[in-house]
Formats: C-alpha cells, structure tokens, sequence
C-alpha cells in the first residue's frame, strides 16, 4: 500500500514537471543532460521530465540599462563626467546566455571604453555640444559586437557630459577672467571717448569763443569808425559821453564791497582827451 502511494507521489511529479507554463516576455532555456536542448516560447510547454531542465530564464522585453558615470579626457586634455543609458533587447536567448559570462556588465563596460574613445576625438566644445553626434557613433560601434550575443541595441542615450568639479572650477575662473577683461576694455573706451568728446567741446567752445571775439572787435571798429564819422573834430561831446561813461564807472567801483578808495583824476577832461588819442 505504501508503494503505491509513493508511486502516485512520483507520477505526479512527474506529470508536475513535464508541463512548463511560460509568461509572457519570457523565454526558457531548456538543457538536455547539461547540454542546450531548445528555447520554450510563451504559452504550456512539455519536457521530459528527470532528462530535461529548464536552464535560464531570460526575458524578452526591452532591458534599461544604467552606465555609470565616468570621467574622460577630451583631445584638449579637459577632463569631462560623462554617464548614459542603452536600452536592449535580447533576440535570442540562447546566444545571450551560452556567448557572453554576463552580458549585462559586458554591455556597461564596452558603452564605457567606447565613450572614453569618442570623447578623446573630439575638443571640450565639440564633446559639449554634440550629443547627437555620440549617441549616433556610440550606437554604430557597439551594435554590431553585441549583436554576436543574440542582443539588439534599441538606442542609446547621453544622461549628462558636464566638466569634472576641477576642470568646471578652472572654466570659471576663466571666464570670470574673461568678463573683467572686457569690463575693463569697456571702462578704457567709456573714458577714451570722454576725453574725446571733451577735447572736442573744448576746441568747439574756443573757436566760438574766438569767433565772437572777432564779432565784437569787427562790431568795435564798426562802431568808432561811425562815431568818428558822425563827431569829426567836435570833441565836446565825444568828451562829455565818455566823461559820463567814466563818472558812471567810478560810482559803480565805489558801491562794490572790495572797493575801499576811490581816486579821481585832477583833471577829468584832459583824462578823457587821453582816452580819445588827443591832446
């Protein structure tokens, strides 16, 4: 009785065994006596039980993979922290399992040496400002080795390339050099062209100033020659305007607060014949 018991027990774990049920998004290596027998699609499955083994699991949706930041030298010798992120799909399973030890971390590892070799081609500038440019070349250089793994690379993104905390410290001092440099060469102009413009005011206002010196020496000449031609040899009242003109000058000296005396000439009309050239 009690055999039979245990042989229903191993008929039924056998039967267990036999039947593999397969999720979707996955596909099961199957060995046979340690060897590779076949690959077990989604759905019900049927092997033989104690003979075959189901190996690997492995899965057969789109794989997001991390690559970890690393620095690299640009060919200006600027040091750069570069990271991204690859997304695969493994096609065949047993090529991924059988070809490669772990081809997860093979994968992290030649996305890695392959950035290093891209950004040592390229200058600081060009490395920044190309992302397209590494993602397309980094996509051509790696698709085809993985692909002998039974792995097909979807895409290839660039997370972050930013300088490395010395290199970006050293940028910024060289670019804070860069603003006082023109901020100076600014101030040097502002006031280059202040002293200009001064200059130029100056020059303006002595040339006025000249100008109207000649007006008023033309107006002078104008006007003692029409005072000549009107007087003629009557000094009486030429003498009597410029006596009244004199007088007038003495009372407004004698009210300025800085005058204390005030001398007159004895003879006031002889004064004035010397102021008009006769004696």
């Amino acid at each position: 009785m009690s055999f039979m018991i245990i042989l229903a027990i191993l008929v039924i774990v056998a039967l267990y065994s036999t039947v593999i049920l397969v999720p979707q998004g996955y596909k099961f290596i199957v060995q046979r006596f340690g060897k590779y027998y076949t690959s077990l699609t989604p759905g019900i499955n049927f092997i033989i039980p104690f003979m075959d083994k189901v190996a690997y699991k492995v899965t057969t949706k789109d794989i997001v993979l991390d690559i970890p930041s690393q620095e690299v030298i640009t060919r200006d010798n600027a040091v750069l922290v570069m990271n991204a992120v690859a997304y695969i799909n493994i096609t065949t399973p047993e090529k991924a399992v059988y070809g490669i030890e772990d081809y997860i971390w093979a994968i992290q590892n030649l996305v890695q040496t392959s950035l290093r070799s891209i950004a040592g081609e390229m200058s600081l500038d060009d490395a920044l400002s190309s992302r397209d440019h590494i993602k397309a070349k980094l996509k051509a250089e790696i698709s085809d080795d993985i692909a002998d793994w039974g792995i097909t690379l979807k895409t290839v993104e660039i997370q972050d390339i930013k300088p490395s905390s010395t290199m970006q410290a050293a940028m910024e001092a060289q670019a804070a050099a860069e603003r006082q440099r023109r901020a100076t060469v600014t101030k040097a102009d502002g006031e280059k062209q202040a002293a200009i413009l001064e200059a130029d005011g100056r020059l303006e206002a002595s040339r006025r100033d000249a100008e109207a010196q000649v007006v008023l020496a033309k107006a002078s000449q104008e006007a003692i020659s029409m005072v000549s031609s009107a007087v003629g040899d009557k000094e009486i009242p030429v003498a009597y305007l410029l006596g009244e003109q004199y007088v007038k000058a003495m009372q407004d000296m004698a009210k300025s607060n800085n005058a204390k005396t005030v001398v007159l000439p004895a003879d006031v009309l002889n004064t004035i014949r010397g102021i008009m050239g006769q004696r």
